[in-house]
């Protein structure tokens, strides 16, 4: 995998955290350094560690289909990017309501939010990435996003939500084609 596809996928998992963290930005009547910081850390820390586990467990059962793994990761790429579409054209805002920094909260919305991380993971023991450089690429990728977020959010306001999770959406789709097309025809 090339340093410009890790790239496009970073930004592609990291736009459900921007997404969220543009929601903690509306929550906040004065921009906060210091809560951007602490959104920015809880999502870009699970989005290192999810594909971290990920990885861990698809590397368990790799073997098992090597023959059609180009498979798997252009579905799993392809479902995430989907449902993270499908989520582009939801209109509920309930991660905007609570403006709390609250470890509970934060812990409960960086999981959410890093679910599709941990598919990737498995995605990426199949392609024999270089698990260590990819993770802490990918989680300084949500942390930038992340605090971004909180920024655009205080600033702009909800109408980048929905975009935001629309363009990932896209990225994880194209990721996933082009993997199988690659493996397929070579190309």
């Amino acid at each position: 995998m090339s340093l410009f596809e890790l790239f496009l996928i970073s930004i592609g998992v990291s736009m459900d955290a921007f997404a969220v963290a543009i929601c903690k930005g509306l929550s906040l009547p004065k921009m906060s350094w210091k809560h951007a910081l602490v959104v920015g850390l809880y999502f870009g820390g699970f989005q290192s560690i999810m594909p971290f586990l990920g990885f861990l467990l698809g590397s368990q059962f790799k073997d098992a289909i090597v023959s059609f793994d180009h498979w798997v990761a252009f579905i799993l790429l392809g479902c995430i990017g989907l449902n993270m579409i499908k989520e582009s054209f939801s209109h509920e805002l309930d991660d905007c309501e609570d403006p709390s920094l609250h470890p509970g909260q934060m812990l409960l919305l960086a999981l959410a939010t890093s679910i599709d991380a941990l598919a990737l993971g498995v995605t990426f023991a199949f392609l024999q990435v270089k698990i260590v450089p990819a993770v802490s690429f990918i989680g300084f990728t949500a942390f930038f996003f992340s605090v971004l977020g909180v920024k655009v959010g205080n600033m702009f306001g909800a109408k980048y939500k929905s975009k935001a999770e629309f363009a990932g959406g896209l990225i994880l789709i194209f990721m996933g084609g082009e993997i199988l097309i690659d493996q397929l025809f070579g190309i």
